[in-house]
């Protein structure tokens, strides 16, 4: 078999989650491939390591939207009260105001 049929018979008994999963993988990887190859053939000098040249793929919230509402331990009010006990203490003086002189 080809690889082309074993991922065939792979998708048609996969459930629509990890298809949905195995299609964003592979959209992932296409748009990097072509990432990569413009990048080769316009600058092969060049390494664009500043994050501004980068092209921009805005999150799609997936991974944290299967997670929402899901705590399932019993420890809930006791990690709040660790949170509330170590976030630093602010102290703010609105007496001064750094801005008038």
């Amino acid at each position: 078999m080809s690889i082309k049929e074993l991922l065939l018979q792979e998708i048609e008994s996969s459930p629509d989650f990890l298809l949905e999963e195995t299609l964003d993988f592979l959209r992932f990887l296409k748009t990097k491939q072509k990432t990569a190859d413009s990048d080769t053939l316009a600058q092969p000098e060049e390494n664009p390591t500043d994050s501004s040249q980068l092209p921009y793929h805005p999150a799609s919230g997936r991974s944290i939207l299967r997670h929402a509402g899901t705590w399932a331990g019993d420890d809930f009010d006791e990690c709040l009260q660790a949170v509330y006990a170590t976030r630093g203490k602010a102290k703010f003086d609105y007496d001064l105001n750094p801005y008038q002189l």
